[in-house]
């Protein structure tokens, strides 16, 4: 039977789950090997330098470069008030004096006797980092973090906007083709993470943010219910930054599409956990893909042969779906893996498959145009 490699999403209902958890620079890491540790709980904080000030004194005063440390009422290293008075000139004949307000508050770093000009260095920006997930603390990286592991739940989804957050997973549709509509939120779903079936719609995820939930979870979204919610055509980028008030994960793609059973069912066992999500997305040059982790209680050891990993051997009769236009978030299976190399309509050469979608058609694909989802039955 003919048969290739193809990555894939992974939906795994227990593994061993490890995350580096690392500061930006060098600072003060807060726990030891073997410790447990909360979601929340910091376990490593630094301070980046604060931002630069520059002031061109020498234009604003109207004296030479030359004049500027005399002209100075604050030396090198010591602290100034926004608002306060940085410096004045000598003026004429002790009149017609100019002065020069610091724009900020902080330190002052250097002054030039050349350009006229002088740095102030505002206040140390603290920096935390959180463990992510409940779990121990495997290994500690001096002055950088932790490696937390834990038993855990673990799921990708195909898009997501918006960074880390937790909360309680609560389920808000009964089936994998129900959409996710405002009126099914209410006070009651406020820090959770809710999850939902088909289309999660755009007033949806505004409703969601007036009532303060922490993160949405569904198998689709138009794309023009995500330009709204934005404010902008997001276009090739790495999300996760986004402030739009929540976290949004969408599990199978654009458009109307039902959140896989395997899926949903695994969420829907887990349903009163508290899971952590993060919804940093990133599809070329590395791909990073959107990740929602349930700690798990038990702490028996990990069978890796039992684990659901959403990539592997791709044969006919396998589970996929399409990930470029014009078929993007479409689920079938492969009915055929022709092994040689075919011409596309666009004159290039590629290995290609066929594939039985859902809706009944069957469309032909380079191979490179799908990603192994597990078993949907």
């Amino acid at each position: 039977m003919a048969h290739a490699y193809t990555p894939g999403l992974q939906i795994k209902d227990r593994i061993g789950y490890r995350i580096s958890r690392v500061l930006p620079i060098d600072g003060e890491v807060l726990v030891e090997q073997g410790e447990q540790v909360q979601p929340d709980q910091i376990i490593a904080r630094t301070e980046q330098p604060g931002n630069i000030y520059p002031v061109n004194l020498a234009n604003q005063l109207g004296i030479t470069a030359g004049e500027v440390p005399e002209a100075m009422n604050f030396q090198i290293g010591e602290h100034v008030t926004e608002g306060e008075q940085l410096a004045i000139s000598n003026g004429i004949f002790g009149f017609f004096r100019n002065s020069c307000k610091s724009p900020a508050t902080g330190t002052i770093e250097s002054m030039s006797n050349i350009t006229g000009q002088v740095i102030i260095r505002g206040a140390p920006i603290p920096v935390e980092v959180d463990a992510f997930v409940a779990g121990k603390v495997a290994e500690v990286l001096p002055g950088q973090g932790a490696v937390i592991e834990t038993n855990a739940a673990f799921m990708q989804g195909i898009f997501g906007i918006g960074g880390e957050t937790r909360g309680t997973l609560t389920m808000i549709c009964k089936s994998p083709d129900e959409d996710l509509t405002p009126q099914k939120l209410s006070a009651e779903h406020t820090g959770a993470i809710v999850v939902g079936g088909r289309r999660i719609l755009g007033e949806t995820v505004a409703r969601a943010k007036e009532l303060g939930i922490a993160a949405i979870i569904g198998g689709g979204i138009d794309d023009q219910d995500l330009k709204d919610i934005l404010g902008y055509d997001l276009g090739v980028a790495i999300t996760g930054s986004e402030e739009i008030g929540l976290t949004l994960i969408v599990t199978e793609g654009f458009g109307q599409i039902a959140m896989a059973k395997q899926t949903f069912q695994l969420l829907q066992s887990l349903a009163g956990k508290v899971a952590s999500v993060n919804g940093a997305t990133q599809i070329r040059a590395g791909v990073l893909r959107p990740e929602i982790v349930i700690p798990l209680e038990d702490v028996t050891a990990v069978d890796e042969t039992a684990q659901k990993v959403g990539g592997g051997v791709l044969e006919i009769g396998s589970h996929v779906r399409l990930i470029r236009d014009p078929y993007f978030g479409v689920l079938g299976k492969v009915s055929d893996l022709p092994t040689e190399p075919q011409v596309l309509e666009s004159g290039s050469k590629a290995r290609i498959l066929k594939v039985n979608c859902e809706s009944g058609e069957e469309v032909t694909v380079p191979r490179a145009n799908v990603e192994l989802v597990g078993d949907q039955s």
